[in-house]
């Protein structure tokens, strides 16, 4: 029977080739859209679940609060650890100060690469779990070695051991390898990490930070067994409280495995929101697009099931009994649904590399995991048995004598389950498709948000040697020279991403009031390098060597002090020094563009570890770093020339939003493909089935139009109610998206107006192509088909 029926329903699939393509082929972009959602998904929600010991490793954060507002986050004092190795080792058991992955040039002989690393104590390979290739883990108790990534040994010395090599550090220290570690997977908070320094090196600033508002690094913890984290947290809170007068401060543990997902917190201090939004937002566009694959699927088979009452008539009247029937049905559903697996997992396979890079992930298809087999077959079975279940169990209950007389009718109301789904179909489609019209609407406003300088043909070089930052005068000169430069100067951070805060005193200044300003070293020429707007006053100048004691203020700065009648000439104190301000920029975005603007001080006494070039715009930019290279390699032969575009700097700020808009644009696109071909399938059958009606039509004088009208109005009527339900949702879904931004787009209705005249228009090119090919058919074919 099952030999059979499998051959039954390999015959019917061929038989009817053009359904069988659209059923098979929509289902297959739907399961495969799911598919690479689902190991989107399972990647993010097993993130920092790679380390053995992932339940009980905790992330100290600190939580500030002044003026009624609470900041929540992963920066800690180095002085946060001491008490929790003394006063709670028996409820701890490892601590780990951490610092930032920052990027280091690690050289042994000619060869030179950039890769990031970090500072960190001997506790975190135990606590992570390293896999060790070579090597001990307990390499970094020695402050004169360090331990590479896999990797990292492979790019400098190939598969040969490294252990026991010295490689040289920033041109600054050379440092052994004592052991290669495997790569962690990209869905770890260390993923990026290609080294780990010893924390107790003299190179390690951080190590010389003593004060308790002095917020420089991360701290990682490793709970006792047993431990429970919430009733430990409330212990430890006000470890740091005594120690810091100007405002209050508390800590916290916090599950390292969920800080991805769930760490954004509300200036109350509480958790509210984060990654989860993306993982809802994609999860539930992957059900969708699935769900209206599977609509397709279930309304063909249904529509294609009329056809065939005959057949079923037949097939009773020779002896067939019901539950012969029920299984052939069913089968040919499971056949297609199987076929169109198969395909998917062909269309998955091809398209992972590119759905990598635009998502920034590494996953691959998980070929060996019997999970992922079980629910992905499982899913197929249920997919087969639910499209197939209507001609299954409805066809087979009928009277095999009214068939065969011709008096069978499916009735009008039978189409009406099909008319249901399809308004669902485009109901979600339309609803998509605002939804992600909105967020490049939102993304390109973000973009276009006036920066307060220029950024177009500004480069980044960061200072990572010595050498560099000492001849910055002679670089400066020759660069200069070559024309093809127009400016450069030196700061302590680039213009796209300031990040440093510290706290100044100002006449008239509220005392228990504690204001954090973005704190940014320059050298003179920086304001004409980046070419600023001098509001107020004038700029620093090379000439006049008394502004290393002054100051320039952002406007954002100077209306938080409100000095009048002008902040000019007015003196503010920095720690210990006084300063004199004498100018005020305008306000420039430099922090995540969805944020307000934030106050900002300049100052020319001071670390600097980045330049800044402005090209000229009147040569070529590939002529143009082609110059600037040799000059950077003559003044630093140990370290390559690296650099970046600050507009590019400034894109990387918007990258998660930029990525989901072009996933979900992609994939609202899918959506309505399937939609789309569910629609000329359908159109197809409507056509098909009317052959006769039109052939008549035609005799009596109907025309081209006339029946294009008549075949195409029910489906557009279906569009028109799918339009009416996806405006409210995706309004309202979009509005409460938007509010979480403070620079935001107004929802316009043009927006709900040209995705419903866009969708509209595909519908008509859909069902015109099948209304035409029918009008156009000869009336005298029609009314001899059978």
């Amino acid at each position: 029977m099952w030999k059979t029926n499998m051959t039954l329903a390999w015959r019917n699939l061929l038989k009817g080739r053009g359904y069988s393509f659209i059923n098979i082929s929509g289902l297959a972009v739907g399961i495969a859209v799911a598919m690479l959602i689902g190991l989107w998904v399972t990647d993010e929600l097993s993130f920092d679940h790679h380390f053995t010991n992932h339940e009980r490793l905790m992330q100290v954060m600190m939580r500030q609060s002044n003026q009624g507002k609470t900041y929540t986050g992963v920066v800690i004092a180095p002085n946060v650890s001491g008490p929790l190795r003394t006063e709670y080792r028996d409820k701890i058991e490892s601590v780990a100060l951490v610092g930032w992955n920052v990027d280091h040039i690690v050289a042994d002989g000619d060869k030179k690469l950039v890769s990031e690393g970090i500072w960190a104590e001997a506790t975190l390979p135990d606590m992570l779990t390293l896999e060790m290739v070579h090597g001990s883990r307990q390499a970094l108790r020695d402050p004169s070695t360090m331990l590479i990534c896999r990797s990292l040994a492979q790019a400098l010395y190939g598969d040969i051991n490294p252990v026991g090599k010295l490689l040289r550090l920033d041109d600054s220290q050379e440092l052994t390898i004592g052991g290669v570690y495997q790569d962690l997977p990209n869905n770890t908070s260390f993923g990026a990490t290609r080294f780990m320094l010893p924390w107790e090196n003299k190179h390690n600033w951080i190590t010389g930070v003593t004060t308790w508002d002095d917020h420089v690094c991360s701290l990682v913890v490793q709970l006792a067994e047993g431990v429970d984290r919430a009733q430990l947290s409330d212990q430890i809170k006000t470890i740091p409280t005594a120690h810091i007068p100007d405002w209050r401060e508390e800590i916290m543990l916090y599950p390292m495995e969920r800080l991805h997902l769930y760490g954004d917190f509300n200036e109350s201090g509480v958790q509210d929101g984060g990654r989860i939004e993306f993982v809802w937002l994609f999860g539930t566009i992957g059900a969708f697009v699935l769900l209206l694959a599977c609509i397709n699927f279930m309304n063909l088979s249904t529509a294609r099931s009329e056809k065939r009452a005959k057949e079923v008539g037949i097939r009773k009247t020779i002896g067939s009994v019901r539950r012969q029937l029920i299984s052939q049905f069913l089968t040919e559903s499971i056949v297609t649904a199987f076929s169109a697996l198969l395909v998917a997992l062909i269309l998955v396979q091809l398209s992972l590399p590119s759905f990598n890079t635009l998502a920034g992930k590494r996953i691959i298809l998980p070929w060996g995991d019997l999970n992922f087999w079980m629910a992905t077959l499982g899913f197929t079975l249920l997919t087969g048995v639910l499209a197939g279940s209507y001609p299954a169990f409805y066809l087979s209950s009928f009277k095999p004598v009214k068939v065969l007389k011709g008096t069978f009718n499916v009735g009008r109301l039978a189409s009406a389950p099909r008319r249901v789904l399809v308004v669902v179909q485009f109901t979600v489609s339309i609803t998509l498709i605002i939804c992600t019209v909105v967020v490049f609407q939102q993304i390109q406003f973000t973009k276009d948000r006036p920066a307060g300088y220029n950024r177009n043909g500004l480069i980044s070089v960061p200072i990572r040697t010595p050498a560099l930052g000492k001849q910055f005068d002679a670089v400066r000169h020759e660069l200069l020279q070559t024309g093809v430069v127009e400016n450069l100067a030196q700061s302590s951070q680039s213009a796209a991403s300031f990040g440093n805060n510290t706290g100044i005193e100002w006449r008239g200044k509220d005392p228990d009031e504690v204001i954090f300003f973005f704190n940014v070293t320059i050298s003179p020429e920086f304001g004409e390098t980046i070419q600023w707007k001098v509001k107020e006053g004038r700029d620093f100048s090379r000439a006049t060597p008394a502004d290393s004691s002054a100051v320039i203020v952002n406007v954002r700065a100077a209306e938080i002090m409100n000095l009048q009648p002008s902040p000019i000439g007015e003196v503010i104190k920095h720690g210990d020094q006084e300063y004199t301000i004498i100018g005020v920029v305008d306000n420039m975005v430099t922090q995540t563009p969805y944020e307000p603007l934030k106050p900002a001080i300049f100052f020319m006494r001071g670390w600097m570890g980045t330049i800044t070039i402005r090209l000229n715009p009147q040569v070529p930019v590939q002529e143009a770093l082609a110059k600037i290279a040799p000059i950077f390699n003559k003044y630093n032969p140990s370290a390559p020339f690296d650099y970046r575009f600050v507009d590019d700097l400034y894109a990387d700020q918007l990258e998660a939003e930029q990525r989901i808009g072009t996933l979900s644009g992609i994939f609202a696109g899918l959506a309505i493909f399937i939609s789309c071909l569910g629609l000329f399938g359908l159109s197809s059958f409507v056509a098909e089935r009317r052959t006769k009606e039109i052939g008549i039509r035609k005799i009596l004088g109907a025309t081209i139009t006339n029946l294009w009208h008549l075949l195409s109005k029910e489906f557009v009527v279906l569009v028109v109610i799918s339009w009416l339900l996806a405006i409210p949702l995706s309004a309202y879904y979009m509005y409460d998206w938007l509010k979480q931004f403070p620079y935001r787009i107004t929802l316009s209705w043009t927006t709900f107006a040209l995705a419903a005249l866009g969708v509209m228009a595909l519908t008509l090119m859909t069902v015109s192509y099948q209304a035409i090919r029918a009008s156009l058919a000869k009336p005298v074919n029609s009314l001899r088909s059978e």
